[in-house]
């Protein structure tokens, strides 16, 4: 324990009086002290607190002064900041700013306020006791690979989004307790457990176990905590007296009179998958936020939605917005009239001035690019396109075709050659990323670019050319989904000098392409926007104006040169000396870029949020390092919400080394719009930023509402400035016709401007819809008739016209009517401290649609090092913390290995093909929380059963008045057979077989056909009864068995198991043993008919009358329910079928409804009765002799077990009537009973089975309410948890179920009887008693 004090002495102020305070922390809370301090020096900063770095007494004596200075000579006009920055001084447990390791956070969401907030929400939960049950994983089923194995080499390009992290984070909060203490010991042995194999038993003690779960408890709260869940890869843990305990004991649930246990009385089963099952259900009894309005019907084919408006959700009350103008564009006298005349006009004029500088990997001056180099480099390339690529006769480029240009990110200056050749020779570039393998993310979507704009050259570096990978004949490998390229090399050796009397043709800038830059949706499909040559040099002038710049300055570049605020501020139009930073070099030296602007005194700068916070991190004390010179510090997305904290961090700590805050400019842009809005530098003595604390449930609703109650649930966020000069910019609603909003509603921000995009270049459909919007007002009427550009920004006009921006249209989902911002839950999840279990901050958010509603979905890569409790802790609270703040469920978390995610080309996260590898189940993770209960809230509303006032008389009046048909088919009647003599000989079966033998003896009657459909045996009718005679003469010699005695015949199918049962009476059922679940040891006389006399009997068996018993037939049902079926000799005769409804809902079935309902047989063949020693004559009644309640009282059915339907078809029979068709559904012992609904387990089977490649064979049932599903995977043990959401996914989608639990387990392990049967009973035995030994067990709490 390190304990850090500091001593502040209070100024009087108000009511305040002065005082001395002694604030102190310890290394286990430190990250929330942390989070506390920097929030009142962000304030402090404000008022011109410079604080200080050292803890020593020796520091605090030297800067106590200048500490206390600033408050004792603060202006009246800032007391309300100070009496902030008092009333926060008492609630937080506070210590001295030390040098903070900036861990593995991604720092673009990086929010002090926001990570008190979120631990303040955890903070409510910490002391609940929680009894979660933890999945099964059988430790061999993943193995995560060394991050070795998994990182491929750096490129030189490095994250886009990632944080450049020491892995050696500074003070760590220890691991919270909140699960362990709910359980009373420790979880160390739980993995040591896991690895055990389901059928190992150990000595039990019952009732130690039973003690130490009963000990658990979930405590009520106000928020459902974790409501669906699929837990990580250890046991549940148990106090460590008891932790080797293991209860085996099992009762049999295969009897059929056995129920399932009464919704809330408990497991009458004492294991451990059985008490994880109670777990589940005592979780999901917890009190839950209420479900929305269920809206569903049953509509047959369809589900209608009915929506329901809450009458408390927040709507806009403000007026209609005006449209925004910014300032009148200046005109100046000497502005070239094209971008490519400034380029000739510097290169003939300044040709000696700087244009780049690039950077080595270590940071120093690789190569400077002077105006004259440029100018002459540009004009050979434009003249090689035009006259050097083809034969004298052949021209492969011409003017308006596309060139691709593949340059990597640390060589500026070839691409500027490149860039600026191609404006010259009046051909369109399209800059895109250096590829480097076939599997690359986003791969395909890239040559979808390429395609629609019809590209068919590349040019590229001879140093990256030979980079590419290449096929074994050394050609450039033909990337998936790209068109054939011609690769041409643009290296100042292979260019020719043009003649003197060429010049490259530089028109007035018009509406014609100037280049094309891509963009990626948020489906992952790559457009390219194309910009106009006029709006190219229009937004350069733009840019000139709202930034102040002048000839001649520096500007430091920190962002990509290829697109984007890189591209646009880097440009030539100002003779600006532009020192580039590759990324590569932030990797080293994420100071590099500060020094560079010391070095250079440097007049502007272009950053990330995300490059300040390196930079801070990476500072020392640097006497030498000076900001001073920087009048801009352009901060590039400063549209992301979560920018603010770090301007703010960076401010504090640079403030001593000349950085001004007026300096500080966020701004927002989009490829469609351009620069939409840049705040203006300021000056000196300047009133502060304007800023907004919003209410997250406000923005949610698509609403401006200042937070005012709960203040964890708040979003700060600064302004980007005002309007770019000469745009026109408006505010319309993100979804459906652009009507404008009203002044207190977020939405979409359109722009009109010269200075934008003008289409999808290829792609004119969806063109239309964004660069073509006419803003409506709120009665549908045009407010103009000029069109404006979809930005892609939400966001709201602020006082004095300040733009503020809360997200983008790519990162918002819908989920149940409300808007999330996906970078908004990025924030929060990385505020629950991730350093032990995230690696380098990467978390990626998306949505996937299940069961008519937008899901949401995390995924983040874990830290090779990290614990299964670390895992499993940092997703519980993550749950809690997003549930807290936003108000949402999650549908699904996921941990994959370090490294694995898809990357952007800047080392980023692919969104996009992350989630499509969530959907084809290839995202492999290594754990996996599913929370379908949490957010599922639409599910259809259950069935009820019908009131018990009106009886099935009653109905069957009804629809008889009401002319409605009942339910019923006749078969058709046989009619009389010619020769009746010959029927009444031939009666019985003996008969029969020994008048055909006679009659006919050669004809085959059954044929036996091998597993590859080849006949390769018959039995024809002589070979069947000479084969009976000596088995029945065996019987009787050799047996000693009396007529009427049963003979049990034990053959696998095939010709011997058709020719045994024809001729006698069999099937001693002593299987009946396994029925009723006694075990009776009899004693059998064995023989095999292998060995028959060949003498034949000496009589033939006739029965006396036809209704003795000629056989019994024996039925194993799926449910594990084994019967035995008198049946007697027969004929065959008439055949009618009546269909009525069973149980509760007690009514008769008409044909036009379709219901599914149990069928009725009569009909003289039909079997008499079961076969039992116990005699149970309610049940033969019951299947054999049930009578209707209305009707026809007197007619004795027979049921089947079938449900069905009958449906009148176009048929007709041989009356001339209609026929009725009869559909046989499935098993009535077979169906799940959930919902008020019955399901066959074969349809959910089929819908499983279809869910992945990997899965085999698949089974369910029920336990408790809950359904189970049990899938054999197929494919390699990687891929279990692939399995999970996509199992959950399929049946929520197909069947409007929420799976309880799915159990992956090894291929053969579902049992299958010899019908081919599923036997899922014996499977639910067999999983109840840990006999399985899955592969991974996940539960859906």
């Amino acid at each position: 324990m390190v304990s850090l004090s500091l001593s502040l002495s209070l100024p009087h102020i108000h009511t305040l009086d002065s005082e001395t305070r002694t604030y102190s922390c310890s290394r286990s809370n430190f990250p929330t002290v942390r989070a506390a301090v920097v929030h009142v020096c962000r304030i402090g900063s404000h008022l011109g607190i410079r604080w200080f770095s050292d803890i020593t007494q020796k520091g605090y004596e030297k800067k106590r002064a200048k500490v206390l200075a600033p408050y004792l000579t603060q202006t009246q006009s800032k007391n309300t900041e100070i009496s902030l920055l008092m009333h926060l001084l008492p609630s937080i447990s506070f210590s001295a700013i030390v040098s903070l390791s900036f861990g593995t956070r991604d720092e673009r969401y990086r929010s002090d306020i926001h990570t008190e907030a979120v631990q303040a929400a955890l903070a409510k939960h910490k002391e609940e006791k929680m009894a979660l049950p933890m999945p099964t994983k059988r430790r061999s089923a993943y193995v995560q690979s060394p991050i070795d194995n998994c990182t491929p080499p750096d490129s030189s390009s490095s994250s886009d989004d990632e944080a450049v992290s020491s892995e050696s984070a500074g003070p760590q909060q220890s691991p919270d307790t909140w699960i362990n203490s709910s359980l009373h010991g420790s979880s160390t042995s739980s993995s040591a457990s896991s690895t055990l194999s389901h059928g190992e038993s150990r000595p039990t003690q019952p009732s130690a176990l039973a003690e130490a779960f009963a000990q658990t408890r979930i405590g009520e709260c106000n928020t459902y905590i974790i409501r669906s869940y699929i837990c990580s890869s250890h046991d549940l843990r148990i106090p460590r007296s008891v932790e080797s305990v293991r209860e085996c004991v099992f009762v049999r649930l295969s009897h059929p009179t056995l129920p399932d246990p009464v919704p809330g009385v408990g497991v009458p089963v004492s294991s451990r998958v059985s008490t994880k099952i109670q777990q589940l259900l005592n979780t999901l009894k917890r009190p839950k936020r209420p479900p929305l309005s269920e809206f569903f019907m049953d509509d047959q084919e369809e589900i209608v939605e009915v929506p329901q408006a809450d009458p408390n959700t927040p709507k806009p009350e403000g007026r209609q917005i005006i449209p925004v103008k910014g300032e009148p564009l200046g005109v100046v006298s000497n502005w070239p009239p094209a971008l490519q005349a400034a380029l000739a006009r510097w290169g003939a004029t300044q040709g000696k001035s700087p244009a780049l500088t690039a950077l080595d990997i270590t940071g120093k001056p690789l190569y400077t690019l002077t105006y004259g180099k440029l100018w002459s480099r540009s004009v050979k390339l434009a003249y090689t396109l035009l006259n050097k690529l083809g034969t004298k006769n052949e021209q492969i480029i011409k003017p308006g075709d596309r060139v691709a240009l593949v340059y990597p990110n640390s060589d500026p200056g070839m691409f500027w050659v490149a860039f600026y050749g191609c404006l010259l020779a009046e051909v369109i570039p399209v800059p895109i990323e250096v590829p480097l393998s076939r599997k690359d993310a986003g791969s395909s979507q890239v040559g979808f670019l390429l395609g629609s704009c019809g590209v068919g050259l590349a040019l590229t570096s001879e140093i990256c050319l030979k980079g590419l990978p290449k096929t074994p004949t050394g050609e450039i490998l033909q990337f998936k989904g790209w068109p054939r390229l011609k690769w041409v090399v643009t290296d100042s050796k292979y260019l020719t000098k043009p003649s003197k009397d060429w010049q490259p043709h530089i028109p007035t800038a018009n509406t014609d392409t100037a280049y094309i830059e891509y963009k990626a949706s948020k489906e992952g499909t790559v457009m390219g926007v194309a910009v106009s040559k006029v709006a190219m040099l229009t937004h350069c002038q733009a840019l000139t104006q709202a930034c102040n710049y002048c000839e001649g300055e520096t500007l430091v570049n920190v962002l990509d040169f290829k697109k984007d605020m890189g591209l646009w501020h880097g440009s030539i139009m100002n003779r600006i000396h532009t020192i580039s930073v590759p990324y590569a070099v932030m990797k080293a030296c994420p100071q590099s870029w500060v020094q560079r602007v010391h070095i250079h005194k440097a007049r502007v700068a272009l950053a990330k949020c995300r490059d300040l916070h390196w930079a801070m991190m990476a500072h020392r004390e640097q006497r030498d390092t000076s900001l001073a010179s920087l009048r801009m510090l352009i901060v590039a997305d400063g549209a992301n919400p979560w920018s603010v904290s770090s301007c703010d961090a960076f401010l504090n700590v640079f403030q001593a080394h000349g950085l001004k805050s007026e300096v500080i400019c966020p701004c927002a842009t989009s490829p469609e719009a351009m620069t939409v809005a840049i705040r203006r530098p300021g000056v000196a003595g300047a009133p502060l930023p304007a800023r907004a604390v919003l209410s997250m449930t406000g923005l949610s609703h698509g609403v401006i509402r200042v937070n005012t109650e709960d203040k964890n649930s708040a979003l700060t966020v600064q302004d980007v400035g005002h309007v770019m000069p000469g745009a026109l910019m408006c505010i319309v609603k993100p979804d459906g016709p652009p009507m404008l909003c009203k002044t207190d509603e977020i939405g979409e921000i359109v722009v009109n401007s010269r200075a934008g995009g003008t289409m999808y270049y290829g792609l004119s459909g969806v063109t239309k819809n964004t660069f073509e919007v006419i803003p409506v007002n709120a009665s549908g009427t045009p407010i103009g008739e000029i069109p404006f550009v979809r930005s892609g920004l939400l966001g709201f006009v602020g006082p004095g016209s300040l733009i503020f921006v809360v997200g983008k249209n790519e990162g918002l989902l819908m989920v149940s009517g409300r808007r999330h911002n996906a970078d908004d839950l990025v924030a929060t999840a990385l505020a629950v401290e991730p350093v032990k279990t995230v690696y380098r901050g990467r978390i990626a958010v998306f949505s996937v649609t299940v069961f008519y509603d937008e899901r949401i979905v995390i995924v983040a890569e874990q830290r090779p090092d990290a614990s299964e409790e670390d895992s499993f802790q940092w997703m519980s609270r993550v749950l809690q913390a997003i549930d807290s703040i936003h108000q949402v469920g999650l549908y699904c978390l996921a941990l994959v290995p370090a490294n694995t995610l898809p990357k952007t080309p800047l080392g980023g996260i692919h969104i996009s093909d992350t989630k499509q590898l969530f959907l084809e189940g290839a995202l492999h993770p290594c754990n996996i929380l599913m929370c379908p209960h949490t957010c599922v809230t639409n599910m259809p509303k259950p069935r009820q059963k019908q009131p018990v006032g009106v009886g099935p008389a009653s109905i069957m009046v009804g629809n008889l008045v009401a002319g409605k048909r009942i339910a019923q088919a006749a078969g058709r009647d046989l009619g009389l057979i010619e020769d009746q003599d010959l029927v009444r000989k031939h009666h019985f079966l003996t008969e029969a077989l020994q008048w055909r033998a006679q009659t006919d003896p050669d004809h085959t009657l059954y044929v036996l056909l091998n597993a590859k459909g080849v006949a390769v045996c018959t039995a024809t009718c002589v070979q069947l009864h000479k084969r009976a005679e000596k088995i029945a003469a065996a019987l009787m010699e050799r047996s000693g068995i009396n007529i009427g005695e049963n003979v049990v015949l034990l053959y696998p199918p095939g010709k011997s198991h058709i020719l045994c049962p024809v001729l006698v009476v069999f099937e001693r059922l002593g299987q009946l043993k396994n029925y009723i679940g006694v075990k009776v040891k009899v004693t059998y006389p064995w023989f095999s008919p292998d060995d028959l006399p060949r003498k034949r009997p000496p009589t033939i068996y006739k029965p006396p009358n036809a209704e003795m018993i000629a056989y019994m037939d024996f039925s194993v049902s799926t449910t594990g329910m084994l019967t035995g079926v008198k049946v007697r000799d027969f004929s065959h005769h008439l055949n009618r079928f009546f269909l009525v409804i069973l149980g509760s809902f007690g009514e008769p079935l008409t044909p036009g409804s379709l219901q599914c309902v149990c069928i009725w047989v009569n009909s003289p063949h039909n079997a008499t009765e079961y076969y039992t020693i116990y005699g149970e004559e309610n049940l033969q009644a019951d299947h054999f002799n049930t009578k209707l309640s209305f009707g026809d009282p007197q007619t004795l059915w027979a049921r089947t077990g079938y449900l069905g339907f009958v449906k009148r078809t176009e048929l007709t029979d041989s009356s001339g009537d209609r026929h009725d068709a009869l559909f046989v559904v499935g098993s009535l012992d077979e169906t799940l009973e959930l919902r008020g609904l019955r399901y066959h387990p074969i349809d959910i089977e089929t819908s499983v089975s279809r869910a992945h490649r990997s899965i085999g064979e698949s089974a369910v049932f029920t336990w408790t309410n809950l359904l189970v599903v049990v899938a054999e995977l197929c494919g390699s043990e990687q891929d279990a948890l692939d399995l999970v959401p996509l199992v959950t996914n399929v049946v929520l989608e197909e069947h409007h179920l929420i799976v309880g639990v799915v159990v992956i387990v090894d291929p053969g392990v579902i049992p299958i009887n010899s019908r081919g049967e599923k036997q899922r009973m014996h499977l639910r035995d067999s999983f109840l008693a840990d006999q399985l030994d899955p592969i991974y067990v996940a539960y859906n709490m």
